[in-house]
């Protein structure tokens, strides 16, 4: 039997072997409308899908992102951004099917049958450049939090003014190593399960997080906090204000970043219920859930640590005490991102392995899959294409991140970039094509109005980060220890 392909209706050589190793011909039930194998997903592992996207490490920097804003700013933007996210993502998952209704299955298809060919290529270019940068950042989380753990024990062993240097070099590699390995996982259905670890991780550290910043808070005496934050002449000068203000917006849009992989989440999705009506649901449960754990993150972080806040509220040891706790947390961090990573690593992925079949389709290095028995899981597809590829990919990322391990200032300049093209204005384009909306009347209007100022918000962001990135690399040294 040929099944339907992700692109020019040729057969997915993953989905194909799947087909054979369960031993021949299926019954017609087992098939989606498309001719692939029937898609299980629920409306909990697509809200386990976004918390583990969303809940990321960018909530591990919003109490330095308020402390920068100060209390009026800090929550406002916050709130802002969430309600920003869930709107756009609402008009976005309308857009999975077409209105023939033909699946799109991934965001670019969905912007092309909208929007044509060249913005087809303008998302595909966005979102792959995001997706590479966000899997780097999780790089650098995952390899600052391994070695906080050590640091961490370090300090607890020899007192909190000891000298305790690590090098994220040897943490990187070992988070390389675990990602090559996961990497071999065929495709995004198949990890509904780490999200689901991912997705309790990311619960797990936020609540320590919480828990020591309470205490903290609880021990006194409190922080020195303002309602504007960081004061000009005291804590920084009035042009590093300006650009930490500028960075912090950059940092709280990453932090809501997932509008990049969301068409991807809602493809696992079965067709009954709609799949439109249950992403909705999801996008609702996952955004009210990261904010409000990033609104207590962020504002009982910056209640504790006030304008002297660290970049990681983990990591930057503001918190010594009690050491196992630190620990445990950092754990979580390192659990969650390695489950994180996948989520965004996969479509790139795809991306890649469907553009070689279709360019290549009579080469057997790319197009033979082979199945394999795994103890406990069974037999498997498997590809020498897929895991010299993938594992290159994984290379690559673990290599810039240990040339540039900034965690702040990449944070930002990820969010800043993708956060007006991905999250605000292709959703907004397509649903103005997708409901016909008239040019100039009061909804396209205030659409465009939106559109504008999140743009004018991206490009400030931006500029703050990259600033941030070169004063950081003006005294730092790769590959040494800090």
């Amino acid at each position: 039997m040929v099944m339907a392909s992700e692109v020019q209706g040729k057969s997915d050589p993953v989905e194909e072997a799947s087909f054979e190793i369960a031993g021949g011909s299926r019954a017609r039930d087992d098939f989606d409308d498309d001719g692939r194998v029937k898609r299980t997903g629920t409306l909990v592992t697509a809200s386990a899908h976004i918390i583990t996207a969303v809940i990321g490490s960018g909530v591990l920097s919003l109490a330095w992102a308020l402390a920068q804003l100060g209390w009026i700013a800090g929550p406002t933007v916050l709130l802002i951004f969430s309600l920003i996210t869930w709107f756009c993502s609402r008009l976005l998952a309308d857009c999975y099917r077409s209105p023939q209704g033909k699946r799109n299955y991934r965001y670019k298809d969905a912007v092309r049958t909208h929007l044509g060919g060249a913005s087809s290529k303008l998302c595909a270019l966005a979102q792959y450049v995001n997706l590479v940068g966000v899997t780097i950042g999780y790089t650098i989380t995952t390899a600052i939090s391994m070695g906080a753990v050590n640091r961490s024990n370090c300090f607890h062993r020899n007192g909190h003014d000891a000298e305790c240097g690590e090098s994220s070099t040897t943490n990187v590699i070992v988070f390389a190593c675990i990602q090559i390995v996961l990497s071999q996982i065929p495709n995004f259905h198949k990890i509904w399960w780490l999200s689901i670890v991912a997705a309790i991780m990311s619960v797990a550290y936020s609540s320590i997080g919480l828990g020591l910043s309470i205490a903290k808070i609880a021990e006194g005496p409190h922080a020195r906090t303002s309602l504007t934050g960081v004061t000009v002449g005291v804590d920084v000068s009035g042009s590093e204000k300006v650009w930490r203000t500028f960075q912090a917006l950059g940092d709280i849009a990453f932090a809501y970043a997932y509008s990049n992989v969301l068409i991807e989440i809602q493809d696992t999705l079965r067709s009954s219920p709609p799949e439109n009506q249950v992403m909705k649901k999801a996008t609702t449960i996952g955004v009210l859930t990261t904010t409000t754990f990033y609104m207590l993150c962020g504002v009982l972080g910056y209640a504790a640590f006030g304008n002297t806040a660290p970049g990681n509220f983990l990591t930057g040891f503001g918190f010594y005490d009690p050491f196992w706790l630190v620990d445990i947390g950092n754990i979580c961090i390192v659990v969650h991102l390695i489950g994180a990573y996948q989520v965004f690593a996969q479509p790139i992925f795809q991306f890649i392995e469907t553009w070689s079949r279709d360019r290549w389709p009579d080469n057997r290095f790319v197009t033979t899959e082979h199945a394999i028995n795994i103890p406990l899981l069974g037999d498997c597809p498997f590809s020498l294409f897929r895991i010299i590829w993938r594992s290159l990919f994984v290379v690559i990322t673990a290599v810039v991140a240990m040339i540039f391990p900034f965690f702040n200032d990449f944070l930002g300049l990820i969010g800043a970039v993708s956060f007006w093209p991905l999250t605000v204005y292709f959703p907004v384009e397509m649903y103005i094509v997708q409901a016909k909306v008239r040019r100039f009347s009061a909804t396209w209007t205030w659409l465009k109005i939106l559109s504008i100022v999140c743009l004018i918000v991206s490009l400030v962001a931006a500029c703050g980060s990259v600033q941030g990135l070169i004063h950081s690399l003006q005294d730092y040294k790769p590959f040494k220890i800090s």
